[in-house]
């Protein structure tokens, strides 16, 4: 017990094996978070500033703001519902670029906010939701690539541009009061919704890749982003956000609410599948076998294992009990005790003070009971206290039992 106070250092693992155990890990994580911000600061240069007046990017309109400028026209950035509703009055014409981040409210609250105004509203890829809401009746059909088209209408904006870089979203309209140009598969891509009682138009584009900075000079795009955006004085560029507070919904809804029920029931079948994999692919553990060690352990090496794993543990408890359970099972045939009765209290000890009465004469050692099956050792050092004792009664009964007169019997 001596040497496993002194050998736990030995066993506690040095920088240097951490290091090599997991640095292959630690260069895996680390170029993952390296690819992750690269890939993340390219996509953010794509993306910044799209469709802003303010912004040269390539994905900016910049450009568009200063042609408008250039014929008098003035551009009024806005960035919530609200700005936007009190800029569009009369004779101005309202461009939200990106309507699909609106809710049913704002959409609705804009709408009121517009309805009885003159001028024009020109709506960026409007989806089903936005459609209810400013074009009632018009659906939208899937998309279709963005190229060169012509504007195949009698609309004098899109015959005076001439081709133009359209497509996108295809919008469907039963009746025929609508201005349908730049068609793709016989369905429009730019419509224009007429409202003759209060002289405000709805004009709806499939894709907004012809007001992008680096798109505009091509062909008829300028000519048709002017027409179309300065046919009143004044424009409010409205530029939706997800931080506007008018976006929070009335009831909020937890993470699970935003999942849609097939992917519940998708994940429901994936988690049986993975359970059913496991149990067919786990180890079945069956009863212990004993392996023959392709070399012998010396009992001292063993020994000092199990002494290192006891004080790695704090087992002091366990260890002093195995200590005066094999000193006992040891002494016990010494002193004429059966090993069936080595560890009752009330067998052993009486025999053990005999024995050592008989040996010295003197008396019986104090302390037996204490010694042989007394309480736990309070630290390290009253259990190697408690293993020297033990060894030492163990020396003396095994030295008087080999020093004591043998009885010849008769011949």
């Amino acid at each position: 017990m001596t040497t496993a106070a002194s050998g736990p250092a030995s066993l506690s693992p040095t920088a240097r094996r951490l290091w090599t155990r997991s640095r292959g890990l630690l260069l895996a994580l680390l170029l993952l978070v390296v690819t992750g911000v690269v890939i993340a600061a390219l996509q953010s240069g794509e993306r910044h500033g799209r469709l802003d007046p303010r912004s040269p990017d390539r994905a900016g309109s910049l450009a568009l703001a200063q042609l408008l400028a250039a014929h008098g026209i003035t551009t009024q950035v806005v960035t919530t519902v609200e700005e936007a509703a009190a800029a569009a009055g009369p004779h101005t014409t309202l461009l939200v670029t990106d309507p699909d981040l609106l809710t049913a409210r704002q959409l609705t609250g804009l709408r009121t906010a517009t309805a009885h105004t003159t001028g024009r509203t020109v709506l960026l890829a409007p989806g089903p939701t936005a459609l209810g809401a400013f074009a009632p009746g018009v659906r939208a059909e899937s998309k279709a690539g963005v190229s060169t088209r012509r504007p195949s209408c009698t609309l004098p904006e899109a015959r005076r541009a001439g081709d133009a870089l359209m497509g996108g979203l295809r919008y469907a309209k039963p009746d025929g009061t609508a201005d349908r140009c730049y068609s793709s598969g016989g369905l429009p891509t730019l419509l224009r919704l007429p409202a003759p009682d209060t002289g405000r138009d709805t004009v709806l584009l499939g894709a907004p890749d012809f007001l992008y900075n680096h798109r505009l000079a091509e062909r008829g795009n300028a000519s048709l982003a002017l027409q179309l955006l300065g046919a009143h004085q004044h424009v409010v560029w409205y530029l939706p956000s997800v931080s506007d507070p008018s976006s929070a919904p009335a009831e909020q809804h937890g993470f699970l609410d935003l999942v849609p029920s097939g992917w519940r029931w998708g994940l429901l079948q994936l988690a049986f599948a993975a359970t059913f994999a496991a149990l067919w692919r786990a180890r079945r553990l069956g009863p212990l076998v004993t392996e023959h060690l392709p070399v012998t352990v010396p009992a001292a090496e063993t020994t000092e294992g199990h002494a290192r794993l006891y004080e790695q543990a704090g087992a002091r408890d366990r260890a002093s009990t195995v200590l005066r359970s094999a000193t006992r099972t040891r002494i016990a045939p010494l002193i004429g005790v059966p090993p069936a009765h080595a560890h009752t209290p009330d067998v052993l000890l009486p025999a053990v003070h005999a024995h050592l009465t008989a040996a010295t004469g003197t008396g019986t050692e104090p302390g037996l009971h204490a010694l042989l099956f007394g309480p736990v050792p309070a630290d390290d050092k009253a259990l190697v206290h408690l293993a020297d004792q033990l060894d030492a009664l163990e020396t003396s009964i095994v030295s008087q039992e080999r020093h004591a007169p043998r009885e010849h019997p008769d011949r």
